[in-house]
């Protein structure tokens, strides 16, 4: 029973974390959201499962993950928002006081994603319909939020 606890906890840290950023990148540009969301769904899914569940349910982004867990896809319009999103903060960033190897650091570090996202596959056309979430009859019913 003590390590059940200590794993929750663990997972439920995990889940806050990545919705903390993710609600951080719906507010400000270069940071992204989505892929907050997937890996506090993905934590969610190690020992959150309600929250898991809700996630998946979502009505704005729910899809997205359920087309990351099943195919490991990425929608074009995402990409491109997020290509466009870290090409602004890079530029932003030269015009900041920050030192130089911070600045290259993380031009390089946000190449390197944007590189790796344009090599996910995007979704087939017939995969893209908004389906709602297959419900699970072991999963705890979603918190009231």
């Amino acid at each position: 029973m003590r390590t059940s606890f200590w794993h929750n906890l663990f997972w439920r840290s995990l889940v806050i974390i990545f919705l903390i950023l993710a609600f951080i990148g719906a507010l400000l540009p270069g940071l992204p959201t989505t892929v907050f969301l997937i890996l506090a769904a993905w934590a969610a899914s190690k020992g959150w499962p309600a929250l898991d569940h809700w996630l998946t349910s979502h009505p704005k982004y729910g899809h997205l993950i359920r087309e990351w867990r099943a195919h490991k896809t990425i929608p074009r319009k995402a990409k491109v928002i997020a290509t466009l999103m870290m090409l602004t903060s890079g530029s932003l960033m030269w015009l900041t006081n920050a030192p130089f190897w911070v600045k290259v650091f993380t031009d390089i570090v946000m190449l390197m994603v944007a590189v790796w996202m344009w090599t996910r596959p995007e979704p087939k056309r017939e995969l893209m319909v908004l389906t709602p979430a297959k419900p699970n009859n072991d999963t705890p019913p979603a918190p009231k939020l």
